[in-house]
């Protein structure tokens, strides 16, 4: 059993959606430090919580958005306004409400540890980085099935019913056929 499930995770690690899942991570990773940095440094220079999340998502969501979208799934040249844009932006506005809830409420409940202690910052910002671990993998499936997916069913659907034109790999619009 156990030499089953390694061998079925080395096929995993092997395949286009094990390298997609391992680029995810490490760009994951990339984003979570500078935003815990900047959540940090925001943070010891009492900058209200809210405010150091927004700061600190933005940070984080610039390099996430181009290791993500470039790295990790491949995509080249303008993103699809609706699916790529749209779909990244209300993904990460969901985790942005969900950091700023996180870290209101921690620091909150370590106002009686002196200020001067680090352990005050280290815990208002692992609340913020823990909100990224939770929604980790609910962020992966969101990208590999709708943000950046070749296959959306709401563009298949609009194309069957002549709303949007077909679109070629390359993401430009496929030559009409012209019959004499």
């Amino acid at each position: 059993m156990f030499l089953s499930a390694l061998n079925r995770f080395q096929e995993l690690r092997r395949s286009a959606l094990g390298t997609r899942i391992t680029r995810y991570a490490l760009g994951s990773v990339v984003a979570a430090s500078v935003s815990a940095i900047v959540f940090a440094l925001l943070f010891v220079m009492n900058v209200g919580t809210t405010t150091c999340s927004v700061s600190a998502f933005v940070a984080g969501a610039i390099p996430n958005w181009i290791l993500n979208r470039r790295w990790a799934w491949r995509r080249r040249g303008r993103p699809v306004f609706g699916r790529e844009v749209v779909g990244y932006v209300l993904t990460s506005l969901v985790c942005l409400a969900a950091t700023s809830w996180s870290t209101a409420w921690t620091k909150r409940h370590v106002q009686g540890i002196p200020a001067h202690h680090g352990f005050r910052v280290i815990l208002v910002t692992a609340s913020y980085l823990a909100v990224f671990a939770v929604l980790f993998v609910v962020k992966f499936g969101l990208y590999e099935f709708w943000v950046f997916s070749e296959h959306s069913r709401i563009r298949a659907a609009l194309r069957s019913r002549g709303l949007m034109p077909a679109v070629r790999a390359d993401r430009t619009p496929a030559p009409a056929d012209r019959t004499p």
